[in-house]
């Protein structure tokens, strides 16, 4: 696993899945109330693997899967969970669904295919893009909009936590 910067930009370079449960349990363990992280990527590219290796970390017990139909999913852990897919939205149906509401609320969020409702996140966030490198291999971009999360990427990089 490698971590680069470019402008802002962290490439985080996962050889296994072992390597993506790093950094998702790396963010699970700093996530506080308010968090929103976006995860984008192509289908396959591991958006609810992440998803699911964060919810473990965050203390959720029992099954995560994605939320496609039900395009919110609220589960309990060391903070609440709420599982977002906003793939068959529009952006109107977003806007209607209320999600300032859990954006701004107690738990932490991770929306799945976040592109879609870009301009409904709020302005503080944590963006994740995913791409298949490889069979097992995956290469995140990382970027943290606002505080705490250009914090986070910082001290990812300069404390080495994902250097092998």
């Amino acid at each position: 696993m490698e971590m680069s910067h470019d402008k802002e930009q962290y490439i985080y370079t996962s050889n296994h899945l072992q390597d993506t449960e790093a950094l998702a349990a790396w963010l699970a363990d700093v996530a506080i109330p308010g968090t929103v992280i976006g995860l984008d990527g192509d289908l396959g590219a591991g958006k609810t693997a992440f998803s699911q290796l964060f919810a473990k970390h965050l203390g959720v017990k029992g099954i995560v899967n994605s939320p496609t139909f039900t395009i919110i999913k609220e589960y309990e852990g060391r903070l609440p969970f709420y599982h977002m897919d906003v793939y068959r939205l529009s952006m109107d149906e977003a806007d209607e669904l209320g999600l300032d509401e859990y954006f701004y609320g107690e738990g932490v969020c991770l929306v799945e295919w976040s592109q879609i409702i870009s301009e409904l996140l709020p302005e503080p966030h944590l963006h994740l893009f995913m791409e298949t490198t490889g069979i097992d291999e995956r290469k995140i971009t990382i970027r943290g909009f606002g505080s705490p999360y250009e914090d986070w990427c910082c001290n990812l990089n300069k404390n080495g936590v994902f250097k092998s």
